[in-house]
């Protein structure tokens, strides 16, 4: 499975961005899927996770309220609708996919990663 994130850019605060991250290959419809961010010095975090039907989603406590987590199988793709952005949410963000173990709150959970987009929020 191959994951390409994309929808990065520049906002101001208070913005909207939405995230996306295409998968290669039918596999990723059976994965939990998760968004993770990494701002500069700082080490990688958890955003949100969702599960591979899509019923069950969880989020970061800073984050829960304003971001939401989706994907559509049948177009094999995750999202990440990120609402009432804050400078502090600037970072570089990934997709992964397939929890290998964990509570799918940490990277060493998932098996498969995108290559990052970052998302610049501006006060």
């Amino acid at each position: 499975v191959q994951l390409q994130a994309s929808g990065g850019g520049l906002v101001q605060a208070g913005g909207s961005l939405k995230l996306s991250c295409a998968a290669s290959g039918r596999a990723f419809r059976s994965y939990s899927a998760a968004w993770f961010r990494q701002a500069p010095g700082k080490e990688r975090e958890f955003v949100a996770a969702i599960m591979w039907g899509g019923g069950t989603t969880y989020y970061a406590d800073s984050v829960k309220g304003r971001f939401t987590i989706s994907r559509d199988n049948a177009k094999n793709n995750l999202y990440l609708q990120m609402s009432d952005l804050k400078p502090e949410d600037t970072a570089i963000y990934y997709c992964a996919a397939q929890r290998v173990g964990g509570t799918g709150r940490k990277g060493d959970d998932y098996h498969y990663w995108g290559q990052g987009t970052l998302v610049t929020v501006s006060s």
